[in-house]
């Protein structure tokens, strides 16, 4: 499998995207739809971060085009925070110029053009010759930053502004890094946890901490993980998040690959002992199609007094408070008294909760949290079988699991609906979830 792999330890921004997909192989000619549109030129260059080469990308205004007030606050707070300026701005101490034109002395593209509503985004970037698998990521992108942007301000989508993620940069971040990513042709993405990096960043609206909300949001809704540091800078921008929330899976390391590519690309930060760079690996991975890392938390307590009514009642309680999955095993405790292990899964963020109602419904003095802290999980998803039963036609509902490659390995009938099938038909249930489960292989 073709697989494209980030390190995310330094974080990521729209143009650093760009430049690690160029250093890893992308055509940068690719580009041009967005350079006709937006009245904009790509400046792909290379410069040295502690002893690496990396690929910088910056957009520049073509010679004719306007630039907003540089004294309005939107305009000088645009995205990517992994750059020179005060919060979201450029360095041009590039150690070298060459690529796709020399455009360094045209005005930068820092915040320019219209403060943009989502729809006008979505209109703009619909109205791009981009090839269809192309228009559909940059939009799905931009709906990421929208949805984002509407939970922080308590906004509908469609009224959503977009003051830094609207300008002409970020919007030619956006669809650049789609184009370059469709160019290298990989089948999947994966990134390590992102590193945010730490301290206070200023926008538009004030003074945040790091990583910002609409990047939190962003986190909240992708399949990577997050990681404070290591410098006290913003890492994490809410363009390279919401690119990456689309496009990739996370992954605690790298996946075992044969490298045909790889590269950097290029923020603005200068740090003493960390290079502000993403690095790219494209290769071939032989393995199949994964199980999907889920972040949990295990809770456990030990019960020697807890009474059979109270035991069967957990699953339904615990579950209702927000845990995933709940066990009940019988042990033998000090004194060779018979008792109870209870073994709780949940997400780091119900442990506290579930932990009291486990405390509060079985009298324990104590729940302890065990050294757990991921589990590998199928993609789940239903399917409706209709089963044809002596002329008479009923629904089962039938849960299929997967891999990251979308490769089918179990279906299984939901027991209850066949059960209630059963029952009706007057047919073995398990013969009720043989049709079902058959239903679906076919």
């Amino acid at each position: 499998m073709r697989t494209l792999g980030f390190d995310g330890r330094m974080g990521a921004s729209g143009d650093m995207l760009c430049g690690a997909l160029l250093a890893a192989g992308a055509d940068p000619d690719v580009l041009t739809p967005v350079e006709a549109s937006l009245d904009v030129q790509y400046a792909i260059d290379e410069t040295t971060k502690n002893g690496i080469r990396a690929t910088t990308v910056d957009v520049f205004l073509d010679a004719d085009g306007k630039r907003d007030d540089p004294d309005d606050p939107d305009a000088a707070d645009a995205d990517d925070a992994n750059d020179g300026h005060e919060h979201h701005g450029h360095r041009h101490d590039r150690d070298h110029e060459h690529g796709h034109d020399h455009v360094h002395d045209h005005d930068h593209a820092e915040g320019a053009g219209p403060s943009r509503s989502y729809p006008e985004v979505i209109d703009l970037v619909a109205s791009m010759a981009l090839p269809d698998g192309v228009a559909a990521d940059a939009l799905a992108i931009f709906e990421v930053l929208g949805t984002a942007e509407a939970a922080v301000h308590g906004t509908d989508l469609d009224d959503t502004h977009f003051h830094e993620v609207g300008a002409d940069d970020a919007i030619a971040d956006v669809v650049g890094a789609s184009l370059l990513l469709d160019d290298l042709d990989v089948e999947r993405v994966v990134t390590t946890p992102l590193a945010t990096g730490g301290g206070e960043v200023s926008m538009s609206h004030g003074t945040y901490p790091v990583p910002t909300p609409a990047v939190v949001e962003i986190a909240e809704r992708a399949a990577w993980s997050l990681r404070g540091g290591p410098v006290e800078t913003e890492l994490l921008t809410p363009t390279g998040a919401a690119i990456l929330a689309h496009v990739a899976d996370g992954v605690e390391r790298l996946p075992t690959l044969r490298i045909e590519g790889s590269g950097y690309g290029a923020g603005g930060h200068e740090f003493a002992e960390h290079p502000n760079v993403l690095r790219a690996l494209v290769g071939d991975s032989e393995a199949r199609g994964s199980l999907i890392e889920d972040e949990i938390r295990v809770l456990e307590t030990n019960l020697d007094d807890a009474t059979p009514e109270v035991l069967g009642g957990l699953h339904e309680s615990l579950r209702a408070a927000g845990a995933r999955d709940v066990s009940v095993v019988p042990t033998a405790m000090k004194k060779s008294r018979p008792g109870h292990l209870v073994k709780v899964i949940v997400k780091p963020e119900d442990a506290e909760r579930v932990a009291r109602r486990l405390a509060v419904e079985t009298g324990t003095l104590g729940v302890r949290e065990t050294g757990a802290r991921h589990r590998w999980i199928a993609d789940r998803a239903f399917e409706t079988a209709t089963v044809e039963i002596e002329g008479g036609e009923y629904e089962v509902d039938v849960k299929i699991a997967s891999d990251s490659a979308g490769e089918v390995y179990d279906v299984s009938a939901e027991y209850d609906d066949a059960a209630a099938v059963a029952d009706e038909a007057g047919m073995a249930v398990r013969e009720v979830v043989r049709l079902a489960e058959e239903n679906v292989r076919q």
